[in-house]
């Protein structure tokens, strides 16, 4: 099963992972980073297959999708 794993504090926020998940599994978080930014969390990460589109999209690099 694949885990994305993302790194709050290098998070922005620009929803760009969120938008082109094939299968929904990430979504803005209720918290904020440290910066005051909401960031994005792993809602459906048992929907996850892998396919690190969210790592590709992210302008930070902040999303890793282990395999």
């Amino acid at each position: 099963m694949a885990q994305v794993s993302i790194r709050a504090e290098s998070c922005k926020s620009c929803l760009y992972c969120v938008k082109f998940c094939p299968k929904g599994v990430l979504a803005v978080g209720e918290e904020v980073n440290s910066k005051g930014y909401p960031y994005v969390v792993a809602v459906h990460p048992e929907d996850c297959i892998g396919c690190a589109i969210c790592a590709r999209m992210c302008p930070d690099a902040a999303i890793e999708v282990y395999k």
